[in-house]
């Protein structure tokens, strides 16, 4: 696309020649790959909507989901897996070109697949992570590795739950002097962390419900519901232990701050009439 742009400004193409490949661009960008008659992979969604495609493997045979992942590095130099097991991620070892790389984060259940020279670009953006008990680490992990996925830097702090409230005001403390732009908190059990993170800090919070806790709580309905009826202005609450769904809201946030913290003039001076004076 700025190719397409600097030759128009060069007057090496005319404005209809440049219309023409602009629409050629958008279009190309909703095409989808047919996998073998599989699944349609959505290769361009990164361009898009600013969201990698992310392949579940959950529910899905092994060898489809090896297949997909093949596909995605193959078209875009990465792809991510989700909800991997380890005989996954030892299939995807054992399929994957020369070229290519994969990175295991267990706790996560994440697989990366990708050549080994694809390279993140820094986008600025600056994340934070709380995450309740240790239990709750793994879909924390899962959100760290989707913000930085999509070009963010993530600071992190874990078991810093209700439980003892201190603990949660110095990891904070930190996030907030260094800027972050969002912070997620994941948490389980009784789950009012969110609510008083948000009750704390003047940024959005991603609140993620986890299957962690007794009776009522298992399968994460309480933590859930908790979160849902916050009296917090500011919290949004993503479904149960979907770092992934927090991972990207989060990073989607971050990286927009960080576009108009990098050009300030480009943000639309938003106001009610009077507001000049």
């Amino acid at each position: 696309m700025r190719e397409i742009l600097e030759r128009l400004k060069a007057n090496e193409i005319t404005v209809d020649e440049a219309q023409d490949g602009l629409e050629k661009i958008a279009f190309d960008r909703l095409k989808l790959n047919l996998v073998e008659s599989l699944a349609r992979l959505d290769v361009h969604r990164e361009a898009r909507a600013g969201i990698p495609e992310v392949i579940l493997a959950q529910g899905k045979k092994p060898l489809w989901t090896v297949k997909l992942a093949l596909e995605m590095a193959k078209e875009q130099g990465r792809a991510i897996v989700t909800r991997a097991d380890s005989d996954l991620a030892e299939k995807l070892k054992e399929s994957v070109p020369s070229e290519c790389v994969v990175e295991v984060y267990e706790d996560a259940r994440v697989v990366l697949v990708k050549k080994k020279d694809y390279k993140i670009i820094p986008t600025g953006g600056l994340v934070g992570i709380l995450a309740a008990g240790t239990a709750d680490i793994g879909v924390a992990e899962e959100v760290r590795i989707i913000a930085e996925q999509m070009g963010c830097e993530v600071l992190h702090a874990y078991d810093v739950g209700i439980a003892g409230v201190h603990r949660v005001l110095e990891p904070l403390s930190d996030m907030m002097s260094k800027d972050v732009d969002v912070i997620v908190v994941v948490a389980g059990m009784d789950a009012v962390l969110p609510i008083t993170v948000k009750g704390l800090v003047n940024l959005p919070v991603i609140g993620v419900p986890t299957s962690v806790g007794y009776g009522i709580g298992d399968k994460g309905i309480a933590p859930l519901l908790t979160m849902l009826q916050s009296c917090a202005p500011g919290l949004a609450v993503v479904n149960i232990d979907n770092g992934f769904g927090a991972g990207s809201l989060a990073a989607l946030i971050a990286n927009r701050t960080a576009k108009f913290r990098k050009n300030p003039h480009a943000c639309r001076q938003v106001g009610t009439k009077g507001d000049e004076n």
